[in-house]
């Protein structure tokens, strides 16, 4: 029997000496709930295995409104536990997140959840094996379909073998029985299949200074000649003479305007156009894509969103292993910052993104 079974049996066997007030209540507890959308609110729906985990995990992250397990997708209409452990269900085991996009990006949600899953095992999550345990992101907001593909392809450049994440609308969520909601948090020891460290992670992932650019004679005051052409005037620093061209050590990238990061050795390859260059951002929503026509091109020039610095371009001709894009960057435009003093900078929470 599958190891989540195993353990709910042991927990809940109460259960069967309800009786029929708790029966009606299990009852009314799986029928699908209309979603109540909150001005600024948004919600996505996860599906990362045992959902007991999956929800603790998410209810740790700053931003999260609210969180709910429940079946995601099923054939049959408001199935309960027993039958969606049967199989015969089409149901994942799924969790609903509510979430202040001001306050936490669907990006970084997305890049959080596969941290506790394995993206290229099917119907397999930890020790729970079965349809109800696949791994799946499902949408209610078709405007989300174009960045969950976004960040999934660039997320598969980190794995070897193909993901089997699926990326679907939501037809049908019901509820899950009481019993489930907040599993974690009213048994601490229960069954979980996620890494306990990772609680940690996700409680500090969002919690970050906030960026903003700063004023233009701070800027002058700390920026030299260079960086300050290069980061306000969009000027472009000499090829193989500048800071970063060929730096590999293990560290982070930071915009060197205002210290917001932007890029990780582990995302950075040799490309010979003698700049620095990067398979992706951190985080996606830390940069802003502007068409630039000058010196009778047609570019997509790539700017810090908060600090507002040119950083340089985009070009799609990377390594097709790591998702085909190349970000150009100016080291005027960066400070980098070596792994062993991460910690003392105040970037100790990306340590375990390198490592």
């Amino acid at each position: 029997m599958k190891a989540k079974t195993l353990y709910l049996l042991l927990c809940i066997g109460f259960m069967s000496v309800v009786g029929a007030f708790g029966q009606s209540q299990l009852k009314n507890n799986t029928v699908t709930k209309k979603t109540i959308k909150m001005e600024k609110t948004h919600e996505i729906y996860f599906a990362g295995g045992c959902f007991w985990g999956t929800e603790h995990f998410m209810k740790q992250i700053k931003g999260v409104i609210s969180t709910e397990v429940g079946y995601a997708n099923a054939t049959v209409e408001a199935p309960t536990y027993q039958q969606v452990c049967s199989g015969n269900t089409g149901a994942a085991e799924a969790v609903k997140v509510v979430f202040d996009p001001q306050e936490v990006e669907l990006c970084l949600l997305i890049n959080l959840f596969f941290k506790t899953i394995d993206p290229t095992t099917l119907n397999q999550q930890g020790n729970d094996v079965g349809t109800q345990y696949r791994t799946g992101i499902y949408y209610t907001d078709k405007s989300d379909l174009k960045l969950l593909k976004t960040v999934m392809g660039r997320l598969a450049t980190d794995y070897t073998k193909p993901l089997v994440v699926e990326v679907l609308p939501l037809l049908s969520f019901y509820t899950a029985e009481t019993y489930h909601q907040d599993y974690l948090q009213s048994n601490p020891k229960g069954y979980c299949h996620i890494d306990p460290a990772l609680f940690k992670v996700a409680r500090e992932a969002n919690v970050k200074p906030v960026y903003s650019k700063l004023d233009d004679d701070v800027l002058r005051a700390h920026l030299s000649d260079q960086q300050y052409a290069v980061t306000q005037k969009n000027a472009t620093e000499p090829a193989f003479e500048n800071a970063y061209w060929d730096e590999y050590r293990k560290g982070i990238y930071v915009d060197v305007t205002n210290g917001e990061p932007l890029f990780l050795s582990t995302d950075k390859f040799q490309s010979d156009c003698g700049w620095p260059s990067f398979s992706k951002p951190i985080n996606c929503y830390a940069l802003e894509e502007k068409v630039d026509t000058t010196h009778g091109m047609q570019r997509l020039e790539i700017r810090s969103k908060t600090g507002d610095s040119h950083l340089g371009h985009l070009f799609t001709d990377g390594p097709a292993d790591k998702g085909g894009l190349r970000y150009c960057i100016n080291s005027a435009s960066l400070r980098f910052i070596p792994i062993e003093k991460m910690e003392k900078a105040g970037y100790g929470n990306y340590i375990y993104l390198i490592k």
